[in-house]
C-alpha cells in the first residue's frame, strides 16, 4: 500500500497544534511501507502521534510471543534493552523518512549516547516511545532523543544518531 503525501495548509490547524491535512498516525501496514524492519525486528506497533520535522510518539505492545524471549530470560522474561533503543531507532526512521526528499532512504544507527535503562519491560507491557528530531545536517546525519515508558514510567532515554546509507 503506497502512501501518499498529503497536501498542507500550513494556516490552519487542529486543537492539538498539527497542521490541516497532514498524517498523524500510521498503522503498521503504512509503517511497513516507510521502514525495512521485517519480523521479528519489527519493533514498532503504531505511530499514534507525529509532527511532521518534529517528533513522533510509537507503541509497541510486548508479549510473551516475542521470540526473544525464550533466550532472555526463560524464567524471568525481560525485554533485551538493546530492542528497546531499537524500537526507538525505529520511531525516528519514521520521522526521517517523512522529512522532505528522504522517502525510501534508508538511515542507520550511527551512534548513541546516555542511553540508561530504569526498570525492566516485560511482557503484558506496552512501550510508548516518542522521539525528538534535534538536527538534521547536511541531508545526512540526524540526531535525535528518545524516551521510552511504561505505564508513564521511564524505562529507558537517550540520544540516537543516524547517518543515511547510499
Amino acid at each position: 500500500m503506497a502512501m501518499s503525501t498529503p497536501e498542507v495548509t500550513p494556516t490552519l490547524s487542529d486543537s492539538n497544534g498539527h497542521e490541516a491535512g497532514v498524517q498523524t498516525q500510521f498503522t503498521i501496514q503504512e509503517i511497513s511501507d516507510l521502514l525495512p524492519h521485517r519480523y521479528p525486528f519489527a519493533l514498532v506497533d503504531r505511530i499514534i502521534d507525529f509532527q511532521p520535522g518534529k517528533c513522533a510518539v510509537g507503541l509497541k505492545n510486548v508479549t510473551i510471543n516475542e521470540p526473544f524471549f525464550p533466550g532472555h530470560i526463560p524464567d524471568r522474561p525481560i525485554m533485551p534493552g538493546v530492542l528497546i533503543v531499537e524500537s526507538m531507532a525505529q520511531v525516528g526512521g519514521v520521522i526521517l523518512t517523512q522529512l522532505p526528499g528522504m522517502r525510501g532512504k534508508f538511515f542507520a544507527f550511527a551512534g548513541i549516547d546516555g542511553v540508561r535503562f530504569r526498570r525492566p519491560v516485560v511482557p503484558g507491557d506496552q512501550l510508548i516511545m516518542t522521539v525528538e528530531l534535534q538536527s538534521f545536517k547536511l541531508q545526512r546525519i540526524a540526531k535525535m532523543q528518545g524516551e521510552a515508558r511504561v505505564d508513564g514510567q521511564l524505562v529507558c532515554g537517550g540520544e540516537m544518531l543516524f547517518s543515511l546509507i547510499d
